[in-house]
């Protein structure tokens, strides 16, 4: 579809930036008897501090007047996926602890109940938590604002404007003295909301985010969880073809057990994929085949036709964390029963021996192409040195699940043992199970 960009240029001029100062908050009438001193106060709530971060479009610098209670610019948005981003601190350099009173939003003059199709105008804090009446912002202390004008992409095209449009967008908050009712800004990985957390990792806003930090999240039947940062990084071996991207990127880990499952079948009897039975070769066709497999991204295990779609665990998790789990190549060892590792494209997955211990042995065939952990190599994890790895299931020590099979056995998958020592064990056996997955 071709856009003429001449009938969709969109002009946004004067953006205004308002601070009103609570004198009427401020009145007080000392009656003390004898003598007191008394320390004088001010008032001191004002921008600084402008930088535009984002955003190649033709545009103004931001500019603060000499009051510092307002901030100007103009800009040109001419295609659709054009957009302005800049931050400014709100600054209480007084003596007055404040708080927001009031946030209003103008456009053309107009309280703004709904934008044009075509644009998105947000202010929010650079962490992209909303601003709320009663947030503080004490004195002494800075708060960051961000302030994004964006050409909408998502739209069709009869919701594009058909002439060029001029519009004046005006953001105004109120501060006022504190009081008791005044909340402290949660800028943290767990105060955030999963929205926010989600917008800020596809943004690369993580900055404020550090590996270790948790979380919790509500699985309904399977209870109330822990998920934890395990990796932030994107080293350049993350690059290399075939190579797994379990421990690449933005992961989150759980932190301790949600359920125990068996990872595979592994009683004589037991059918595969084609239609031969197990006779005792429970890590056959790896984790690629494993009834684990299927029960953490809520598919079906064909050998036995569960139909995990509703009882599995990447059903369980909120619909907003699903919506933003992304496809991840994961690259698992292989059994003494087969010959080569195994490639799948996953939600949910186990993590491997290298990515808990940094272990490089020949029994974790596929330890070449993947990972540590940032989380693992932080608490200096390794094949003796290993206690940074314990997870704890209702106050004891786990033992949960990998997805590496061990490369000598018929039958063998490794886990983490209950002082997080590297161990194996039958396919069959019920183990605990704590899964990883990426969001972007």
């Amino acid at each position: 579809m071709r856009i003429d960009k001449d009938n969709i240029k969109i002009i946004l001029i004067l953006l205004v930036l308002g601070l009103g100062i609570g004198y009427s908050y401020l009145n007080t009438e000392l009656n003390i008897n004898g003598t007191a001193n008394i320390n004088s106060a001010n008032w001191g709530v004002h921008w600084n501090n402008v930088q535009v971060s984002n955003g190649s479009v033709e545009a103004t610098t931001p500019t603060i007047d000499t009051g510092k209670t307002t901030v100007s610019y103009s800009i040109i948005l001419n295609t659709p996926g054009d957009y302005y981003e800049f931050t400014v601190d709100a600054v209480n350099g007084g003596t007055i602890d404040a708080m927001i009173d009031t946030i209003d939003s103008k456009l053309n003059g107009a309280t703004i109940t709904t934008l044009p199709d075509y644009l998105k105008y947000t202010v929010t804090y650079s962490d992209g938590v909303a601003l709320e009446p009663n947030h503080q912002l004490l004195h002494n202390t800075t708060e960051k604002y961000k302030v994004r004008i964006e050409y909408r992409t998502d739209i069709e095209l009869n919701q594009l404007p058909a002439t060029n449009q001029t519009l004046s967008l005006q953001f105004t908050v109120t501060y006022r003295q504190a009081t008791d009712d005044a909340v402290a800004v949660d800028h943290s990985f767990n105060g955030h909301s999963w929205e926010t957390i989600i917008n800020n990792v596809r943004s690369g806003n993580i900055s404020n985010y550090n590996v270790g930090d948790t979380k919790t999240v509500d699985m309904g039947t399977f209870g109330t969880h822990t998920l934890r940062i395990a990796n932030k990084s994107t080293p350049e071996e993350c690059s290399t073809e075939g190579f797994s991207q379990t421990a690449c990127g933005f992961v989150l880990e759980f932190a301790d057990i949600i359920t125990t499952h068996r990872m595979n079948p592994y009683t004589s009897g037991d059918a595969n994929l084609d239609g031969s039975t197990v006779n005792g070769t429970g890590n056959k066709g790896g984790w690629e085949y494993s009834d684990m497999r299927a029960f953490l991204n809520s598919t079906t295990y064909a050998n036995e036709s569960i139909d995990y779609s509703t009882t599995g665990i990447y059903s369980s998790l909120p619909e907003v964390l699903r919506n933003a789990i992304i496809d991840t190549r994961v690259v698992s060892g292989h059994g003494s029963v087969d010959t080569t590792n195994y490639t799948t494209i996953d939600k949910l997955y186990l993590l491997s021996r290298r990515e808990v211990w940094n272990y490089t042995g020949t029994y974790d065939t596929a330890s070449s192409q993947t990972r540590q952990m940032d989380y693992y190599a932080s608490q200096e994890v390794t094949t003796s040195s290993y206690s940074g790895a314990i997870k704890q299931n209702n106050s004891s020590n786990a033992v949960w699940w990998l997805r590496s099979a061990l490369s000598t056995s018929t039958s063998g998958f490794y886990f983490v043992g209950p002082a997080a020592n590297p161990n194996s064990n039958y396919a069959d056996y019920t183990r605990e199970v704590s899964p990883a997955f990426r969001i972007g």
